[in-house]
């Protein structure tokens, strides 16, 4: 049965592609800034948000292009508490622009128990996200209260949506959906679309996290990372007609190999913790993500400062899907 999966997985994303990857980017767009989010704005703003490597600040850069994110200037728009909530690991934000109001959705711990982690929200009504007073809006409340991050919301026929990743049990991190009355609030059920169940989303730790949402092609594809974030961390994918039930579990499909992961023939180690965008005129998606360019790292890989954010050209097969161009750099 694993065969006829993985050949079918064969067929669906690497069987008929074109290789449109051109190297357009001066990659890295971002030294020391791990998962990436860059939202577009309606005027064609791109604004990029990453986590520092201390894990104290959340900052922002603007620019009209990809490339010029690379030397925009950055402003720290909230820093950590000294105590108490949002204190420490301050963790994969993500800009949004929702009702004409700005968010920041983050993850956050305590100083004093640093893995008591939690998704957490900002907001901010000023035109430009650099600008205006940044407000606490709180902890995103979930049905079970564990450890839980990497929130990302998305709207799908006039409903909006949270995806962020959970502690479950003994199954590690999982990727869970619901459906969202407000930006700030979940109204349930919440969904478990993805736990780590493949030998390559359990390297060192058993971790789904992640998720960023693309839609293209009558589908949703939902990206998220998997394993340690040192050379094993790698992506999946899960997918959705457009059309269908999003809160059925039974019609989300999930690849049983990596879609990325670690190339060392290009200096490619760890990619992961990705979000989508698109080219100034529209006509490409963009994928942007964190990787370092070596292998071995002293101590423990989130000590490491060197995850990097780059940018690359998304291909597609003839079926739909998108192609990560796994063989070829950036």
């Amino acid at each position: 049965m694993m065969k006829k999966v993985l050949l079918l997985f064969a067929f669906i994303f690497l069987g008929t592609h074109i290789f449109a990857q051109k190297n357009r980017f001066e990659n890295p767009i971002a030294e020391q800034r791990a998962d990436p989010w860059i939202y577009k704005d309606i005027d064609g703003t791109y604004y990029l948000i990453a986590t520092v490597p201390e894990y104290d600040r959340i900052v922002i850069r603007k620019s009209t292009t990809i490339n010029g994110l690379k030397t925009a200037n950055e402003k720290e728009v909230w820093h950590k508490h000294e105590k108490g909530e949002m204190s420490s690991h301050i963790w994969a934000p993500e800009l949004h622009r929702i009702n004409n109001k700005w968010y920041i959705y983050f993850a956050a711990s305590t100083a004093e128990d640093e893995w008591n982690i939690r998704m957490w929200v900002l907001s901010n009504s000023s035109k430009d996200p650099l600008q205006g007073h940044w407000k606490e809006e709180g902890r995103i409340a979930t049905k079970n209260d564990s450890f839980s991050l990497d929130a990302t919301t998305f709207e799908h026929k006039g409903t909006r949506y949270l995806v962020w990743a959970q502690s479950v049990r003994s199954y590690g991190t999982g990727i869970i959906l619901s459906e969202m009355r407000d930006p700030l609030t979940l109204t349930g059920p919440e969904l478990m679309l993805s736990i780590p169940e493949y030998s390559w989303e359990k390297m060192k730790y058993k971790v789904n996290e992640g998720p960023a949402v693309l839609k293209k092609n009558g589908r949703i594809f939902i990206s998220y990372s998997a394993s340690a974030t040192n050379h094993n961390y790698c992506m999946g994918m899960l997918w959705i007609d457009d059309n269908a039930n999003l809160l059925d579990k039974l019609n989300w499909h999930k690849s049983p190999a990596p879609v990325f992961s670690t190339n060392a023939e290009v200096d490619r180690f760890g990619p992961g913790h990705n979000s989508f965008t698109t080219t100034e005129n529209d006509s490409e998606v963009i994928m942007i993500y964190h990787s370092r360019d070596f292998k071995d790292i002293v101590g423990h890989e989130l000590g490491d400062p060197n995850r990097a954010t780059r940018a690359r050209v998304i291909s597609w097969t003839i079926n739909g899907f998108p192609d990560f161009i796994q063989n070829k750099g950036d």
